[in-house]
């Protein structure tokens, strides 16, 4: 049952707040037992299957406006202020991302168990969950699921642009080995996306999770355009939630899944938190945890190239990717990207096409913040990505951002550019480099961390291993806020996996 506008508090027994990547999966997971009632609730608009509109569906269009929750972040000194987009529609940030759909590595996760003592979320624990939400007609079956919600199509090479053709193939050209499976047993290299996109539509949880079937579950209730202020906790027993209105929505155990601003958020409003900050506002500290202390995020560097007037056919689809190991990587990192795309509108090229290699930092070490500006649920969260703050990320950006010119020179790319446009033949030394790069950083888009899960050692956990907000009875967060780092790729997939494997350990189901 769906219903789009709040009404007086109700019962249930799993109350989940944000329907978002991982929100939505979770939802049609715990609904699945029908002895449970489920209510969930998402502060953004809510559509049904048969009008969502343009801007949710077309891949071209990210961070749409009007189903965003307008943040801004501080990113270097020379960048204090930039966007910080999440989607704010059900759906949540799925709805309006690029659409690529690349897992983790292995050795991401084996990094949860070694740093953070964290068990049970091993590759070879969290594979069969990948393989299960999956479906997608090519590649291993080892790795690849056939029957899941989660539609992933891979790019191959054939369907690239020529531009990007030229792209994989300047690459290749300078000694990195073609992939056509990011997802498989070698992530390293450079080859077409694999993307939850089919037939030009992006595919988002409200989409392949929350159904019509799934929605008409009678145990299920959907509100949307709900804010919630806090978790309602009484003698350390989560009891329910209480809306930005004040309306109180009582449950037997809530879950947060409102990401990684909106979680950590809802908690230091709710009193979990550094105690400090928390006496600062007037909050009562009900648990001195470090919320919002480890966020980490990938930063990405855009340089612009203006196509040949020969290769100007143009998709706005993210095609294609390089990914490498730099220079001061770890043994077995992939710790920079280089994303291949063109713009939805290159009149701004004196050509009148265009073409994008961004560059991420994919294993930072750098930390940031989100703290409150206020206790008002309607302000939004102090944002901190603190970007490059060690000369290793500072060494790495620079390392990737070269190696884009490098490609730019390299035939056949080289016969496919006409000219740099962004930063521009005027930036020439590794110092000028260097702050056009902290003048120009955006976020990747992959927020993580702000309330890290640990095992019983780790200091900085703020959830365990079964997504429970430690010291509490009742609570717990599913998003990508519980990621201990950030992964070295997009985190929308593994977000979904997260909550997939959460509802087989914690629900059964």
């Amino acid at each position: 049952m769906t219903t789009t506008s709040e009404q007086p508090g109700r019962e249930a027994d799993v109350v989940i707040i944000g329907g978002g990547s991982a929100g939505a999966a979770l939802t049609a997971r715990v609904s699945e037992d029908p002895q449970r009632t489920v209510l969930l609730i998402e502060a953004g608009p809510d559509y049904p299957a048969d009008r969502v509109p343009e801007g949710l569906l077309a891949p071209q269009l990210l961070a749409d406006p009007d189903h965003d929750w307008g943040y801004t972040a501080r990113a270097t000194d020379r960048a204090p202020s930039i966007p910080a987009p999440r989607g704010r529609t059900m759906g949540g940030s799925s709805a309006v991302n690029a659409g690529v759909a690349i897992r983790a590595r292995a050795a991401d996760f084996a990094a949860w168990g070694e740093h953070y003592g964290i068990k049970g979320w091993s590759y070879e624990e969290v594979l069969p969950t990948f393989r299960d939400m999956e479906s997608t007609p090519t590649g291993d079956d080892a790795y690849h699921g056939r029957t899941g919600p989660f539609p992933v199509r891979q790019w191959t090479y054939e369907q690239l642009t020529s531009p990007l053709q030229a792209f994989v193939d300047s690459s290749a050209e300078l000694g990195f080995r073609r992939n056509d499976d990011f997802n498989a047993d070698q992530q390293g290299g450079t080859g077409g996306y694999p993307v939850n996109i089919v037939d030009g539509v992006r595919q988002n949880t409200a989409l392949v999770y929350l159904t019509p079937q799934v929605r008409r579950r009678p145990n299920l209730t959907v509100l949307s355009g709900i804010t919630i202020d806090r978790v309602l906790i009484e003698d350390g027993v989560a009891q329910g939630v209480v809306s930005a209105s004040g309306t109180v929505y009582r449950a037997g155990e809530v879950v947060l899944s409102a990401g990684s601003y909106g979680s950590p958020a809802i908690l230091l409003r709710s009193g979990v938190g550094p105690a400090e900050d928390l006496r600062a506002l007037g909050i009562d500290v009900v648990a001195d945890l470090p919320v919002g202390q480890r966020l980490q995020d990938h930063p990405f560097f855009h340089s612009l190239f203006a196509l040949a007037p020969e290769h100007q056919t143009m998709t706005s689809a993210f095609q294609a990717h390089l990914w490498l190991a730099s220079r001061d990587a770890h043994a077995g990192e992939l710790d920079l990207s280089v994303v291949a795309t063109h713009l939805p509108d290159g009149s701004f090229s004196p050509t009148g096409g265009a073409i994008l290699l961004a560059t991420a930092v994919t294993r930072p070490e750098s930390r940031g913040s989100v703290r409150l500006a206020s206790r008002d649920p309607h302000d939004a969260p102090v944002i901190d990505n603190n970007f490059f703050a060690t000369a290793r990320d500072r060494s790495r950006i620079l390392e990737g951002v070269k190696l884009v010119r490098r490609l730019a020179s390299t035939p056949p790319f080289a016969g496919a550019v006409a000219t740099e446009l962004v930063p521009g033949d005027a930036v020439r030394s590794d110092e000028e480099l260097a702050a056009a790069i902290a003048t120009g950083i955006s976020t990747y888009g992959h927020p993580t961390s702000t309330v890290p899960m640990g095992g019983p050692g780790d200091e900085w956990a703020v959830v365990d291993e079964s997504a429970a907000v430690k010291g509490l009875t009742g609570l717990r967060v599913v998003d990508a806020s519980i990621i201990p780092e950030v992964p070295s790729t997009v985190t929308n997939a593994t977000t979904i996996m997260i909550a997939e494997h959460i509802a087989r350990r914690v629900y059964g189901s």
